[in-house]
């Protein structure tokens, strides 16, 4: 059934990915969301197959375990509920009026509340009958975050919220751009989100700060890496998601630095220029700068959450068991050694 509902899923956002460019790294989510569970099968088969019987050496530790197990059963049951209900609508738009936003985002959500659903209902016992306990069902259900959320990602989002997302980031772009140039002594102002540049007091050019610019496009890519980095390489909660939150702000960040560059690019060689292709003696047309600029926000972005993993998965007992420093044994263990 999950096969069934991913696929169907995965041929609406096929639409997406081949029609804008700024959701074409989505050809990458099936083949990341499938290296995703491999590398996590060795664990999700021990938590399937190895249950685990709950303690009952502490009656009232066990009743409050009994309530808070029957309280997730039915959230869970109702997230399934839910799921299939937004699944049936994002179909059913999706079959009379063909691709369009809500139905893709419907889809998405749907599928990703029936598959964490499914996995905490159907993780109850093992398949030889014996009970897992209910820390071991909500850890396997959180191995399937990455699978069951990541398409929202992959997924475009309603046209009302993206397009207030990108007038607002287009908006501050422009600005901030244009006091940082004023500052810096450009003769240049600002019409909207057209800078206007007065090198030359006969003849003025300008260049429009366009919506590829807003960095929503940078955006969307780098929390789809930046999410597949912090679910392989990080092991705790809060640190994936600080990743992921680093993730856009290195977004914002590398994008002002894009448009920075272009327009200053722009005042010197003119406004055409940004659209001119850079050809290089051996690799050939590499495009125009505009795009090239583009690109290395999505190459300076992933570095700098790769640069990030090792300062997130530092370890201080590891440092000090290098150092010898943790080398003691307590009194205690040592006498049971002897």
């Amino acid at each position: 059934m999950l096969l069934g509902f991913a696929s169907l899923m995965i041929w609406d956002q096929f639409h997406w990915w081949g029609e804008r460019d700024d959701y074409s790294f989505g050809y990458l989510v099936p083949l990341f969301v499938a290296y995703v569970l491999y590398d996590r099968w060795p664990v999700i088969k021990n938590y399937l197959l190895l249950g685990h019987q709950p303690d009952q050496a502490e009656p009232t530790r066990g009743q409050e375990r009994s309530r808070l197990m029957v309280f997730l059963e039915w959230l869970a049951l109702l997230g399934f509920i839910g799921g299939a209900a937004l699944f049936a609508v994002g179909a059913l738009l999706r079959a009379v009026t063909g691709p369009q936003n809500p139905a893709s985002l419907a889809l998405a959500a749907g599928f990703g509340a029936l598959l964490l659903s499914t996995i905490f209902i159907q993780s109850k016992t093992t398949p030889s009958g014996q009970p897992i306990e209910l820390k071991a069902r909500w850890l396997l259900a959180c191995l399937f975050i990455f699978p069951a959320l990541i398409w929202l990602i992959s997924a475009p989002m309603v046209s009302i919220m993206e397009t207030q997302i990108r007038v607002f980031l287009l908006t501050k772009v422009t600005i901030v751009v244009y006091n940082v140039l004023y500052f810096l002594e450009f003769d240049i102002t600002r019409a909207v989100n057209v800078l206007i540049f007065h090198k030359d007091t006969a003849e003025q050019s300008m260049v429009g700060v366009e919506e590829a610019c807003s960095g929503i496009r940078s955006l969307t890519a780098c929390l789809f890496a930046g999410s597949f980095l912090a679910s392989v390489f990080l092991n705790r909660f809060w640190k994936k998601v600080l990743l992921v939150g680093m993730a856009m702000v290195f977004a914002v960040l590398t994008n002002l630095l894009r448009s920075f560059f272009l327009t200053i690019w722009a005042y010197y060689n003119g406004a055409e220029a940004i659209d001119e292709h850079v050809i290089l003696p051996i690799l050939g047309d590499m495009g125009s700068v505009h795009d090239l600029a583009g690109y290395s926000v999505l190459v300076l972005t992933c570095i700098g959450l790769i640069a990030l993993l090792p300062i997130f998965n530092f370890r201080l007992s590891s440092l000090l068991e290098e150092t010898g420093e943790m080398d003691v044994v307590e009194p205690k263990v040592a006498a049971e050694k002897v």
